[in-house]
């Protein structure tokens, strides 16, 4: 078996993948923990190990499953409840709770131990691909059809014609195959945003938003799915990083995302007008991708 700090950075493609990898690290964490802060709902933990000490990023304690047998039950139940997603069977609200906590724990358990275990510019890159990488897994198992996507965009310069790449995390698509290609957008599949927060990427989905329905000349659904909007501040505190009103004046002025889901929403999320932008990630894969698709 690979070191947890070699499999923490490889690459995953099944929800299977992920939950070994979640108790990996959750019989981990108790080992190496020396000391940890409860701020509010979150919790920070740090670790002294040969005479440095790591801080872990903020926690929901109200979200995470730090028992691995806790984990192991959840996880258990998520699979059966995809399998019901799957068969357009009905969710109820407990259901519902069961993703957003076990989706939430692979998630930062995966961040918690690129945290303690691998330097600190290459964990940052490590967790957005993780979690990329479980939304897609995420997808593939409640039977959504996916694919990451570049659209190649080309303009004309001095030099002659360039192309812009214009990025696409993930295309959610209602068909038995992806239909957009490199040069175009199907106007029926949604252009998906993983990223872990919004701090600094905000704007950059509007634009492109902007961008990809001049450039192929027809509406594009465009959607966000965010881990959370909260960092570590100093040794024992956190701060929240959404910029809310950014977003309300970027809603109104520049146009209008078709969603913004998080597995843990902000305190203004759960707020009007915000509430009527931003939802859990639990009703996106529940709920909210069938609407997207018919409408």
């Amino acid at each position: 078996m690979v070191s947890l700090e070699q499999d923490l950075q490889k690459v995953k493609q099944s929800i299977d993948q992920f939950g070994e990898i979640t108790h990996r690290v959750l019989q981990y964490l108790p080992i190496v923990i020396s000391k940890s802060e409860v701020k509010n709902d979150y919790i920070i933990h740090s670790s002294q190990i040969a005479g440095t000490t790591k801080f872990v990023r903020p926690i929901n304690k109200e979200l995470f499953l730090n028992k691995p047998e806790d984990f192991e039950k959840n996880f258990v139940q998520l699979k059966e409840i995809f399998e019901k997603i799957k068969s357009n069977m009905k969710i109820d609200q407990s259901e519902k709770d069961c993703i957003d906590r076990t989706v939430y724990t692979i998630q930062q358990s995966i961040g918690a131990g690129l945290d303690l275990l691998v330097a600190q510019n290459s964990a940052r890159k490590h967790v957005g691909n993780r979690f990329e990488e479980l939304i897609k897994a995420v997808f593939t198992e409640i039977g959504v059809v996916n694919k990451k996507l570049v659209l190649q965009i080309p303009y004309e310069t001095d030099e002659g014609s360039k192309t812009y790449k214009c990025e696409n995390d993930l295309i959610l698509s209602p068909h038995e195959k992806v239909q957009s290609t490199a040069n175009s957008l199907d106007e029926f599949e949604i252009v998906v945003s993983v990223k872990t927060t919004s701090k600094d990427r905000l704007g950059k989905m509007f634009i492109d938003k902007i961008l990809l329905e001049r450039f192929v000349d027809h509406p594009q659904k465009v959607i966000g799915i965010f881990l959370n909007d909260v960092q570590r501040k100093e040794d024992n505190n956190i701060s929240f990083t959404l910029v809310s009103g950014l977003f309300m004046v970027y809603t109104k002025f520049l146009t209008k995302l078709d969603g913004i889901y998080y597995l843990d929403p902000p305190p203004n999320a759960s707020k009007k007008p915000y509430s009527d932008h931003m939802k859990r990630f639990s009703e996106l894969i529940t709920t909210d991708y069938k609407a997207l698709f018919s409408s």
